[in-house]
C-alpha cells in the first residue's frame, strides 16, 4: 500500500502528536504540570521532588514551604491548574483546590486560587519559580 506525500504527512503528524502525549510522564511537560508536580511533592513531604520541581531561584522558598508543612497533615483536594500569560520569561499559572492542614484539632485551608503561580522552563522541565 502506497501513501500519497498527504496522506504521509498525515500520519506523520499523528504520530508525533501522539509520541508528544507520552513525554513528560512526570507532569512536568507543561507549565500547568510543573506547578502541579510542585504542590504534590510538597503535600507528599518529597524533598528531593520538591527541590527538583523548583527552579534554582527558588529552591530556598520551596525548602522552607516544605518546612511550614512538617509537623502537620496535610492533604491536595481538587488541584487543577491552566495556563495563563506570560511574566517575562514565565508562564503565569491560576490553580484552583485546596490545600487541607490539619494543625492539632483545627483545619486550616488554603485556596490555591488566591495565586497566580509562575513556570519556568529550567533543565527541561517546566518548573516552580515563584508567585504573586
Amino acid at each position: 500500500m502506497k501513501l500519497s506525500i498527504i496522506q504521509l504527512g498525515i500520519v506523520l503528524s499523528l504520530m508525533a502528536l501522539l509520541l508528544s502525549g507520552c513525554s513528560g510522564g512526570d507532569g512536568t511537560a507543561t507549565a500547568a504540570g510543573g506547578i502541579q508536580a510542585y504542590f504534590e511533592a510538597l503535600i507528599a513531604k518529597e524533598a528531593d521532588q520538591l527541590i527538583n520541581s523548583s527552579c534554582s531561584d527558588w529552591e530556598t522558598q520551596a525548602q522552607l514551604e516544605l518546612e511550614s508543612f512538617g509537623a502537620v497533615k496535610a492533604e491536595l483536594k481538587d488541584l487543577q491548574c491552566a495556563e495563563g500569560g506570560q511574566d517575562g520569561d514565565a508562564t503565569i499559572v491560576s490553580c484552583s483546590g485546596i490545600i487541607s492542614a490539619a494543625y492539632g484539632n483545627e483545619i486550616l485551608e488554603i485556596d490555591l486560587a488566591d495565586r497566580h503561580y509562575l513556570a519556568v522552563y529550567e533543565g527541561s522541565e517546566w518548573r516552580m519559580c515563584g508567585y504573586r
